[in-house]
């Protein structure tokens, strides 16, 4: 059976979405087209572990994003949904506000002692656009210094008003800041990870930067002490430095990957994998720097609602108690070595980048994104969600690992065959993924 048929009803209503959802998806890392146009499985009924079942009834081994990062422990743990459970029966939302909300602060402070307070959202977008406009309300300054992908927001997004090349190399080429008001023009201004000499560019161009913004490590490894060069040039122009940990957070060390470099932000912004699953975003900083909340508005009606405070505190306190971050070192490296060896069995020219926990692949040839999208189909063949990265899980276990290297050993020769013979584009059976954003018709 082929994948148009074995996947068919999850093809079907993704067509259906495109008819009445603009975009498909509410997630760009979600939408098919990001993996393999017209056969991806699109949606699932079920999911628990590292596995998946999509609307067709077959079960997926999830060696790909695990939800987008968001479910380090895996999906549905027992613990999390037992705490999550219990908030549904005792009531997610009424008048009063729920207890949980100090007990996650007073947990996220004693992780982080050189915080005071906490605010609350309940996606990273958000999170961040909460971040930004405390820190602005702090530093009274509108400019922002940033390095990496912070969200959707105005705020974000204004950069390409003025150059719509300025976030290449921070997330997707081709996104258009429509509908972003043109008077933000000017008030982002990007820095690329590890090349200090550009934000040094920008503060010496601009006495008015109150705000830096970053992600302290992602796929790429502190080099020449670039994240300590950060903080002392927020320090030299009494910038809010802020440091984005909602992709990284609690992966590489409990806490966020800050902790383990050993510097500290002004704030900090955590979302996805604090609460397994459950939407729940916090950010917390100095306290005279959160005070400053109150001289904004920023007020919303399901940020106090009970499930996202209840899963993270249970999700947090689970990692600590597993020792999580070491228990992804230790799988991803594996995982990682597992990959290498399989690559030069078969000939494949590939690059392993990013930390054991969280990994980035992509194929050194110059028609890469075809050979990928070929990868792509023939694991999901082999009943394999992959793609181009791999967020590792605590739900990840050696029958796994040996599951996935082995579709891998049978799926490399195809990919290592169809390159000597130029038949990679041939072998593909519907159009090759897409690489940035792009208007779905």
């Amino acid at each position: 059976m082929n994948l148009q048929e074995k996947n068919k009803k999850g093809i079907e209503l993704y067509k259906r979405a495109k008819e009445i959802i603009p975009g498909g998806t509410q997630l760009l890392s979600k939408r098919p087209e990001m993996f393999l146009p017209d056969l991806w499985p699109s949606y699932y009924q079920k999911a628990k572990g590292c596995y998946v079942w999509d609307l067709d009834g077959n079960k997926y081994l999830d060696f790909a994003y695990m939800g987008i990062g968001a479910c380090i422990l895996g999906y549905a743990d027992e613990d999390i949904n037992k705490a999550a459970k219990e908030a549904i029966d005792n009531g997610s939302m009424n008048t009063l506000n729920c207890p949980e909300e100090v007990e996650l602060a007073e947990l996220l402070l004693k992780i982080h002692p050189w915080a005071g307070m906490v605010r609350y959202a309940r996606t990273g977008g958000e999170s961040m656009a909460v971040a930004i406009r405390i820190a602005r309300a702090y530093s009274g300054k509108d400019k922002v210094a940033f390095c990496g992908y912070h969200g959707w927001s105005d705020w974000y997004l204004s950069s390409n008003l003025a150059n719509d090349k300025n976030l290449d190399g921070h997330l997707l080429s081709g996104l258009a800041p429509n509908g972003v008001p043109r008077g933000l023009t000017g008030t982002m201004l990007p820095f690329h990870y590890n090349k200090i000499e550009e934000l040094e560019k920008i503060v010496s161009e601009s006495n008015d930067i109150g705000v830096i913004v970053m992600e302290p490590m992602k796929f790429q490894a502190d080099s020449s002490g670039f994240v300590k060069k950060v903080r002392e040039i927020a320090d030299k122009i009494k910038a809010v430095l802020i440091f984005d940990e909602i992709t990284v957070g609690f992966r590489f060390n409990i806490g966020g990957s800050h902790l383990k470099l050993g510097i500290n932000p002004d704030m900090a912004v955590f979302a996805k994998g604090i609460s397994n699953g459950f939407p729940m975003g916090a950010i917390i900083g100095k306290k005279e720097i959160m005070q400053s909340a109150q001289t904004s508005f920023i007020s919303s009606t399901y940020w106090t609602e009970r499930i996202g405070p209840t899963a993270a505190i249970a999700t947090i306190n689970k990692m600590i108690k597993e020792n999580v971050p070491e228990y992804l070192e230790k799988t991803g490296l594996a995982i990682k070595n597992g990959l290498a060896k399989k690559a030069e069995e078969h000939g494949v020219k590939l690059h392993i980048e990013g930390f054991p926990a969280m990994l980035h692949i992509s194929f050194d040839y110059p028609n890469a994104q075809a050979i990928r999208t070929l990868y792509t189909q023939e694991m999901l063949k082999k009943g394999v969600l992959a793609s181009g990265g791999i967020y590792v899980s605590l739900a990840f276990k050696e029958e796994h690992i040996k599951e996935f290297l082995e579709a891998v050993d049978e799926v490399f020769p195809i990919l290592s065959k169809a390159i000597k013979e130029n038949k990679v584009e041939q072998m593909l059976e519907g159009p090759i993924a897409h690489t940035s954003f792009q208007r779905l018709n």
